[in-house]
């Protein structure tokens, strides 16, 4: 059974939903194409919004459109579509990461759509967790999540969590002293009204308050500058980490986990959690090598996941709809 075409406002209201995904910095490095005649979305992304120093190989603009992606996915169940989807249909266009078709009406078995309200209070948070355990079944229905996906999520022991959070502070530490990395930095984030545009970036509101004693691995992205009316506080100490992580390490692999990342936020959002995401030392090869578990069959981590429960953070600006999307 063929579906009906869609018009304009719906495409438009799938790539709002689809625009929602975290990205490196909220940079937001994606566009999208509909085309009409294919009833089909196809997701683009976009190299003028990676980071040249922090993500030379594009790993994690391949994360954060794959968790765009996800969306789309989740956005076209909602709508009644089916999400058929072909990852890097065309080798002569290397930037064209996936085609969704969505010219059949959605499966009776498709799980995505129950996901949608989750989509937009999503956020993430940079504030304090309080000590409140999460229950063994909540961490389970995560790691069921990103299997779905293809790839898995693994929360380790406290020796391994200690290690991990070692290898974030050394990767603290050398971006600080390396100026190309501190002018990235500077370039995506900023203090009220310096911030980088309206609508990417990280502006100080989404900061969250600075450590006391820097026990939680969260990214200060005030960067040694003095941001007026942000306070300090103490944040839990012993977070509760979760790696994501993939057999492999390819350009298939970076867009399966970013699958997976989104799955398992949007899930962890819909069980009352909180999450905050950590980059720092998988931006430095010898570190993210060393953030395995040798234990773990995981072969390459792509993204350390902070859960608990606390504030939700606030929202992140978002690029208008027409400055990503393409009608063709």
């Amino acid at each position: 059974m063929t579906a009906e075409p869609l018009d304009a406002n719906v495409v438009t209201s799938l790539v709002r939903d689809a625009t929602a995904a975290p990205s490196m910095h909220n940079a937001q490095p994606w566009r999208f194409r509909y085309l009409t005649d294919r009833v089909a979305i196809r997701l683009f992304g976009d190299p003028e919004r990676a980071m040249a120093k922090s993500d030379p190989e594009r790993r994690s603009l391949h994360l954060g459109c794959g968790a765009a992606l996800f969306n789309l996915r989740v956005a076209a169940a909602h709508a009644g579509r089916e999400p058929d989807i072909v990852l890097l249909p065309d080798p002569a266009e290397p930037w064209l990461l996936a085609e969704v078709r969505l010219d059949r009406p959605v499966r009776p078995d498709n799980d995505l759509a129950a996901l949608h309200p989750a989509l937009h209070r999503r956020h993430t948070s940079r504030f304090p967790f309080t000590d409140e355990e999460v229950p063994t079944g909540v961490l389970d229905g995560l790691r069921a999540a990103a299997r779905k996906e293809g790839a898995r999520l693994r929360v380790p022991g406290a020796w391994h969590v200690q290690e991990v959070l070692d290898l974030l502070h050394e990767a603290e530490g050398r971006e600080a002293l390396d100026p190309e990395s501190r002018e990235e930095l500077l370039r995506w984030t900023g203090a009220p009204g310096d911030a980088p545009s309206p609508g990417d970036g990280i502006p100080a509101h989404a900061f969250g308050p600075r450590q006391h004693d820097v026990t939680a691995p969260v990214r200060d992205f005030a960067a040694g500058r003095t941001v007026a009316g942000r306070g300090s506080a103490t944040f839990e100490k012993r977070p509760l980490l979760a790696l994501l992580g993939t057999p492999n390490d390819g350009t298939l692999d970076w867009l399966t986990a970013g699958q997976a990342l989104e799955r398992v936020l949007l899930q962890a959002t819909a069980d009352g959690l909180v999450a905050s995401l950590t980059s720092q030392a998988l931006e430095w090869p010898e570190l993210r090598w060393a953030l395995r578990d040798p234990a773990s069959s995981m072969g390459h981590v792509q993204m350390v996941i902070r859960l608990g429960y606390g504030p939700e953070g606030p929202r992140t600006p978002r690029r208008a709809v027409e400055d990503v999307l393409e009608i063709a």
